[in-house]
C-alpha cells in the first residue's frame, strides 16, 4: 500500500510541476467533499448515535406478542427452501408464526412445490407454527405471489420473505417488538451474504450488503431516513397493507412500496426504523454476468419508479422535508445522474488527459476512496458487526471494492439508459410479459 501511494504521489507531483496539479484537485474533491463526505459523515453519526443508545437500553421484555405471517415468495428454489422454512420453524418469539410459501408457477416448479409438501412441522417441538402452503399454478410474477399470500394471512404482522432467504432465530422477536409503537407502519431487516465463499463476485456483494445495507441503514435509520425496505425481508403492519391496497404490479415492488408508505410521512408522524439485530442469509449472484443482469433490473426499476411511477409524489408535503430532501440526494443524484457524471468523467479523461495526468488522478482517486471504504469496514468491525470474526475475512476484498463499485456505478448507466430508450422493466423476470402489458402503463 505504502508503494502504491508513493507511486501516485510521485505521478502527481510531476503532472503538479507541469501546472496540472490545481486541475487535477478542482476536477476531484468538490465532488467529494460536498457530496460524499456529508452522505458518509450522516451515517457515521447515526451509527456513533445508535452505538451510544445501545450501551444504556435494556432489552425489552414487554408483553407484544401479536401472529406474525410470513408470506415466503417461491419460484424456482428447490429444496432450498425447506432452509427458510426450517429457520422460521426455530424461532425463539413465543408468539404464533404461520408460515405461507407461495409457489409461483407450481406447475412447472415441481422440485420447489414437492420440497414443500414434504416438509412436517413437528408440532411437539414447534407448537406455535403453522404451515399454509399456497399452489399458484398459473406464474404470475412476485407482487402476484405476495398479494396471494396477503389474502391468506391472518397475522398482524405480515413479513414478506424471498424462499431462498433463512434468517437467525432471533429474528422475528427483534422485528416485532418496533410494532408496539403505532406510529411503525414497517421495518427494514438486515441481510447477508450467506454464500460469499462462491466466487470473487459473491465476495464483494457480501462487503457491498455490509455497507450499504447494514452499516450505512443503521446510520440512516437513527434519523428515520431508510431508503427502502429490502424485498428479500421486511416486515409490515397488517393494517397499513390494507390501506395502501397492498403490493403493486410492475417491478422493484420493495421500493414501490416503501415510497407509497412514506406518502403518508407528511401528514402523520411515522417511522420506518431498521433492525441490525434481525439478520437475513440470502444467496447472491455468482458469476459476473448473473450480477449485472440482476444490476441491469435493479437499476434501471430506480429510473421507472423515481421518474415514471413516483414522479408526482415525491414532494415534501407528502414525504416531510428530510426524506424528501434524502430521496433527492441519495435516489435521484446518486442512483440517477451520479452514475453518468463517473462515465462521462473516465471517457474525457481517456480521451482527453496526457497518460501522466490520468494515472496520477486515477490513483488519487483510488486512494481517497479505499480510505472511504477503510473507515467504514473499521466502524462496521468495531462498533456494528455481531459476527466480526466471519466480516474479517473480507479485509482484502477492501482493495478492489472502490475499482468494482467504480465499475458498477458506470454499469448503472447503462441500465438507466435501458429503462430511458427501451423501458426495460417491462422485460423484467419477476413478472411474466402477460401480467405486465395488462398494468397500467407509465
Amino acid at each position: 500500500m505504502d508503494d502504491i501511494a508513493a507511486i501516485v504521489l510521485g505521478l502527481y507531483a510531476e503532472v503538479a510541476r507541469d501546472g496540472g496539479g490545481t486541475a487535477l484537485l478542482i476536477a476531484l474533491f468538490p465532488a467529494f467533499l460536498l457530496l460524499e463526505v456529508p452522505l458518509n459523515l450522516l451515517i457515521l453519526l447515526g451509527v456513533l448515535r445508535w452505538f451510544t443508545r445501545q450501551r444504556f437500553v435494556r432489552p425489552c421484555s414487554g408483553s407484544y406478542r401479536p401472529r406474525v405471517s410470513c408470506i415466503i415468495t417461491c419460484y424456482s428454489e428447490g429444496r432450498d427452501v425447506r432452509k427458510t422454512l426450517e429457520s422460521l420453524c426455530e424461532q425463539v418469539y413465543p408468539g404464533d408464526i404461520e408460515m405461507i410459501p407461495v409457489v409461483d408457477g407450481a406447475a412447472v416448479n415441481h422440485e420447489t412445490l414437492r420440497a414443500i409438501r414434504e416438509f412436517r412441522v413437528d408440532a411437539r417441538r414447534y407448537p406455535r407454527r403453522l404451515l399454509r402452503p399456497i399452489a399458484k399454478w398459473q406464474r404470475g410474477g412476485r407482487v402476484s405471489s405476495l398479494n396471494a399470500g396477503l389474502a391468506y394471512a391472518s397475522g398482524e404482522v405480515v413479513m414478506a420473505l424471498d424462499g431462498d432467504t433463512s434468517f437467525d432465530n432471533n429474528m422475528v422477536g427483534a422485528m416485532v417488538r418496533h410494532f408496539a409503537d403505532p406510529c411503525v407502519p414497517a421495518v427494514a431487516g438486515s441481510l447477508r451474504v450467506r454464500n460469499a465463499s462462491s466466487s470473487w463476485v459473491t465476495a464483494v456483494q457480501a462487503l457491498e450488503y455490509l455497507l450499504s445495507i447494514h452499516l450505512a441503514k443503521i446510520g440512516l435509520g437513527e434519523w428515520n431516513l431508510v431508503n427502502n425496505i429490502s424485498g428479500a425481508f421486511g416486515a409490515f403492519r397488517r393494517s397499513v397493507l390494507d390501506k395502501v391496497g397492498g403490493w403493486d404490479t410492475h417491478t422493484a415492488e420493495d421500493l414501490d412500496i416503501t415510497l407509497r408508505i412514506k406518502n403518508y410521512f407528511g401528514r402523520d408522524s411515522l417511522r420506518i426504523p431498521f433492525e441490525p439485530e434481525a439478520i437475513g442469509h440470502t444467496d447472491a449472484p455468482v458469476t459476473l454476468r448473473q450480477l449485472l443482469m440482476q444490476r441491469l433490473r435493479w437499476d434501471g426499476d430506480l429510473y421507472f419508479l423515481y421518474v415514471r411511477k413516483h414522479r408526482h409524489s415525491l414532494t415534501p408535503r407528502l414525504l416531510g422535508w428530510p426524506n424528501f430532501l434524502m430521496t433527492l440526494l441519495t435516489g435521484f443524484f446518486f442512483q440517477l445522474v451520479l452514475p453518468f457524471i463517473i462515465l462521462g468523467y473516465c471517457l474525457v479523461g481517456l480521451l482527453v488527459m496526457p497518460w501522466p495526468a490520468l494515472l496520477a488522478l486515477a490513483g488519487l482517486i483510488y486512494l481517497v476512496y479505499l480510505g472511504s471504504t477503510l473507515l467504514l469496514y473499521l466502524v462496521l468491525l468495531l462498533a456494528v458487526s455481531e459476527r466480526p470474526r466471519q466480516d474479517l475475512r473480507l479485509a482484502p476484498v477492501v482493495l478492489i471494492f472502490p475499482l468494482c463499485m467504480l465499475g458498477m456505478r458506470c454499469w448503472s448507466a447503462v441500465a438507466t439508459l435501458n429503462e430511458m430508450l427501451r423501458r426495460g422493466h417491462e422485460e423484467t423476470s419477476m413478472a411474466p410479459w402477460w401480467v405486465l402489458k395488462k398494468a397500467k402503463r407509465f
